[in-house]
């Protein structure tokens, strides 16, 4: 066989061996215990260890000294934000996306009529990370009913020149990026509309938007979340050279296009595994998401994966 031919046959053997062929193939969740009961994680490591948020009760939050044991910590705010009312009625905030930068901890969240576009995101900022201790910034990026996107599940991305980005959005017309001011961790003026890099039927939400190597990775959560043991959530991938896209999968398949690598999907008890983020840490990136316990009464649950990236593309595991 020419030598073009066995470098041919040794890639595709590579990527069967990294793209599960079947549920089977993909990895149980890391070794997690204690208050692991969560949606939508966000995980941080601070000066007092790891913390984690996540969506409802003023957005809970869990801690850990180690990444194995978490406790409840109680939440990020201590009392609803009063301009969180004219957005939604329950005043109950989801989908955090929690990171350090220039000494300071950032909070976007989101607060949204459930259902509904009419959406906001929000902004608080910390000294430490640790709950209670957050001082909202207000409003960040709205949606009303006239829009065809929702501004929730934000995702901030900090570029190698000091550039913000945030990645934020679901069904409607799918996953946006708009560019931010670093001095205020809120749009730009005059900084137009948001760029559109991902739509899908079924459902897409969740985004997290990441560098790594030179390309752009916006990891997104398809399907529904939220129903137990019948979540469809799964989370696919696409890369780009540039912020704003065009987000490819592995297969060339844009992300507006309904393209989008599988990284993880129902497989065993593990189901609906979504409302991802990744987390740069000492050992390698890890994929924080929820899930729902198939052995467990479908409770939702604390998952956490290194990636491997030595394909260019993330595999858990």
């Amino acid at each position: 066989m020419a030598r073009a031919g066995i470098a041919a046959v040794l890639g595709l053997a590579l990527t069967l061996l990294l793209w599960p062929s079947s549920a089977a193939a993909y990895p149980a969740p890391g070794l997690v215990t204690g208050a692991v009961g969560i949606h939508d994680p966000s995980m941080v490591r601070t000066d007092q260890g790891y913390v984690v948020y996540g969506s409802n009760d003023l957005l809970e939050a869990r801690i850990s000294t180690d990444r194995t044991a978490f406790t409840d910590a109680g939440s990020a705010f201590t009392a609803p934000e009063d301009w969180w009312a004219e957005i939604s009625p329950e005043q109950n905030p989801w989908a955090p996306d929690v990171s350090f930068h220039n000494g300071r901890y950032y909070l976007y969240y989101a607060v949204s009529n459930f259902g509904r576009n009419t959406s906001a995101i929000g902004l608080a900022t910390s000294d430490t990370g640790l709950p209670g201790s957050w001082d909202d910034q207000g409003e960040v990026h709205r949606t009303d009913e006239g829009d065809d996107y929702n501004a929730i599940d934000p995702s901030l991305l900090v570029d190698d020149d000091g550039r913000w980005w945030l990645a934020f959005g679901s069904w409607w017309t799918g996953i946006k990026v708009i560019e931010l001011d670093p001095a205020t961790g809120k749009p730009l003026p005059g900084g137009g509309q948001p760029h559109g890099v991902a739509a899908a039927d079924g459902g897409i939400e969740g985004p997290a938007l990441i560098k790594r190597d030179g390309y752009y990775y916006l990891f997104n959560s398809y399907g529904t979340c939220c129903a137990g043991t019948d979540s469809t959530y799964r989370i696919r991938v696409g890369r780009a050279t540039s912020p704003t896209g065009p987000f490819l999968d592995a297969n060339g398949v844009d992300l507006r296009q309904g393209g989008g690598t599988f990284v993880l999907e129902s497989h065993g008890r593990w189901i609906g595994p979504g409302g991802q983020s990744v987390l740069n840490d000492v050992d390698g990136d890890l994929l924080v998401y929820h899930y729902y316990d198939g052995e467990a009464n479908g409770a939702p649950k604390l998952g956490v994966n290194l990636l491997d990236w030595s394909s260019g593309w993330p595999v858990a595991y």
